[in-house]
């Protein structure tokens, strides 16, 4: 082959590698256009979290209000979206207050915060996180806000993790900074160890008891806990990230189902017998469910394809029926009213 000959090879080739960079950039920005035409409607507009019949979460669509609190009518989830100028990693509220926990860029690392608000967003008091958040929660008399972090490791899968787990009085401004530090009964015995974790609060109505998950010599527990006794008692093993029902009668978590990976069944717990119930889900859930009502759970799952964003889905609490999506690209849902 001649020299011309070979420049002219090289160069159709050139001009057809380039052809089909171009064809598969193209091929992807249809693809991103897709979704975002695919995503809810999300209009800025006044958010509040007083009582009415709204359904509350964070917006995981793509757009200027990725991250936002947004609300949608409680009948129609999947319908167009309010964006507040709320934006947050974790949420939940009640009684018309809101626990945001925040994380945003700083010059040495990630600033993280939690940020108690009122009915109409209002910060009310700010609290520097100690770690990346993980789970939040507020009493259902809006007396009290928890908010777990992770200190060291990413996930609740990892091998190696430590988590800060705190308590606030949105009254006063009290705060038990670590539930490591309350007295453990586990098994009937006191019980005292270098690698206790707590992670997952969820409280009862009566302003002092909640429920959480303690983590230590590699088991998990479900323990009952006294804000005013500083005491916390195991009930149950393989139990995390509990939910109290609005009846207080039962709890949503999940269980680890296949020992040394992070592959969980969701299940409900009778609190009066200790049995359990799994439910419909049989896809890994890594989230702390929400009751919808008695009846119902809420909670994250990845988005097909997209793992950096989750939709919300919907399973029935006595084990019946199918899992079935509430919404898509949401996450920390949190009920109105």
């Amino acid at each position: 082959m001649t020299r011309s000959r070979r420049l002219l090879v090289l160069a159709v080739a050139v001009l057809l590698l380039g052809g089909l960079a171009a064809a598969l950039v193209l091929r992807a920005a249809a693809r991103a256009q897709q979704t975002r035409e695919g995503d809810p409607t999300v209009a800025a507009g006044r958010v509040t979290l007083g009582p009415q019949a709204r359904l509350a979460f964070l917006n995981g669509a793509k757009g200027p209000h990725a991250g936002a609190l947004v609300s949608v009518p409680g009948q129609d989830p999947e319908g167009d979206r309010t964006a507040s100028g709320l934006t947050c990693r974790r949420f939940h509220a009640a009684a018309g207050i809101g626990v945001c926990l925040n994380s945003s860029p700083g010059a040495l690392a990630q600033d993280n915060k939690a940020l108690i608000v009122d009915a109409d967003l209002r910060t009310l008091h700010g609290f520097p996180l100690a770690g990346t958040p993980s789970r939040a929660r507020v009493s259902p008399t809006g007396h009290f806000a928890a908010w777990t972090v992770f200190v060291s490791g990413e996930s609740y899968g990892a091998a190696f993790f430590s988590t800060r787990t705190t308590i606030v009085d949105t009254r006063t401004w009290a705060v038990e900074p670590d539930l490591e530090k309350f007295s453990i009964v586990l098994d009937g015995r006191p019980y005292g160890s270098g690698d206790v974790n707590f992670w997952g609060v969820t409280f009862s109505k009566d302003d002092d008891t909640f429920y959480a998950t303690l983590g230590t010599g590699g088991q998990t527990y479900l323990v009952k806990g006294s804000i005013a006794r500083r005491t916390v008692t195991t009930l149950a093993r393989n139990v995390e990230c509990p939910s109290l029902s609005p009846d207080e009668t039962r709890v949503a978590y999940k269980k680890r189902v296949t020992r040394g990976a992070s592959l969980w069944r969701e299940h409900v717990l009778d609190l009066r017998t200790l049995r359990e119930q799994p439910l419909a889900e049989k896809r890994s859930v890594d989230d702390q469910a929400l009751w919808l009502d008695d009846r119902t759970v809420a909670y994250a799952m990845p988005t097909e394809g997209a793992p950096d964003t989750t939709d919300l889905w919907t399973v029935p609490a006595d084990g019946s029926g199918t899992p079935r999506i509430l919404t898509p690209s949401a996450s920390s849902p949190t009920r109105l009213g």
